[in-house]
């Protein structure tokens, strides 16, 4: 039988639910070599901020069990030297290029939304909302349902394509953040990011990392996903992107399951850049097996 893997969010329709996530796929192009990167639904872009941004002092990454810590600091070349260089090597690709931002304001969000978003290549932006709010003393703004409503209707005003916004899991209730980014206009929610950990070496007897706490991705987190996921279905009626810890099918049909419409992975892409196509080739078997005609048929069904 014949599987449809495709997806809707918003205007776009997606080949299928597999996408790689932020921060972990580069520009798309570091792993053109390693896979056909046009076989994946889409893929997110590293962040991206309105200036140049040199990131956190080394050591950056450390191995955790069954993850890895990592606290690079959101380095990256800014908006100019990206609509420059890295956009026109892949705004030709077939799958869709969702685009991470991230700023300290919200004017520097608005900038970055309407810039952006005005570029053909471009099917979507991803707001981080879980970035230093600097005008409010350095408290993340993903963890203040009022600022994440202000600046995704500030995003959504500026934006000419749909905006997924990625939540932070660092916080008392996950639903009440979710419910203000739907509120305010969002087409998609995504999450989640990382949790927040740290690594102490004993030798030095200090915090490993140059940043002293870092964020935990990989397998260890994603029950942790899934829960979120799980709540945030049953409280909100937009799409939901699912990701924290996805390496195998099985992961990715449990966040889906619990309500994601599509999912993301990271770390994974790190051990096996082909992780996502094995994904892709196993959701496709699990629908057969099961005959199930599409893949949104199951989308929440742990929730019945």
């Amino acid at each position: 039988m014949a599987v449809n893997l495709s997806v809707r969010l918003a205007n776009l329709i997606f080949k299928n639910p597999v996408l790689a996530a932020s921060g972990t796929f580069g520009y798309g192009v570091e792993y053109a070599e390693f896979i056909d990167v046009n076989r994946l639904g889409g893929f997110v872009t590293k962040g991206l901020s309105l200036r140049e941004r040199a990131g956190n002092p080394p050591p950056r990454i450390a191995e955790t069990p069954c993850g890895m810590l990592n606290a690079i600091g959101l380095q990256n070349p800014g908006l100019e030297h990206f609509l420059t260089n890295e956009l026109p090597e892949i705004e030709h690709l077939s799958c869709h290029i969702i685009v991470n931002i991230y700023a300290h304001n919200a004017d520097e969000f608005a900038e970055l939304a309407h810039r952006v978003s005005s570029q053909d290549g471009v099917s979507a932006l991803e707001i981080n909302l879980s970035c230093p709010n600097v005008s409010k003393g350095g408290v993340l703004f993903g963890k203040n349902p009022t600022d994440v409503y202000e600046l995704t209707r500030t995003v959504k005003s500026a934006s000419k394509k749909p905006v997924i916004v990625k939540l932070t899991p660092n916080v008392a209730d996950i639903c009440d953040v979710a419910v203000a980014a739907e509120e305010a206009g969002a087409d998609a929610i995504s999450l989640i990011n990382t949790l927040t950990g740290m690594v102490i070496d004993v030798e030095k007897r200090k915090p490993l990392l140059g940043n002293r706490i870092g964020g935990l991705s990989g397998p260890a987190i994603y029950p942790v996903g899934v829960r979120m996921v799980y709540e945030v279905f049953e409280c909100v009626s937009v799409p939901i992107v699912g990701m924290g810890g996805i390496y195998n099918t099985d992961v990715a049909l449990q966040y889906i399951m619990a309500g994601a419409s599509l999912i993301q992975v990271g770390t994974a892409n790190f051990i096996k850049p082909d992780t996502m196509l094995d994904i892709i080739k196993g959701l496709e078997r699990y629908c057969e097996t099961h005959n199930i005609d599409s893949i949104s048929d199951i989308v929440g069904v742990a929730h019945s």
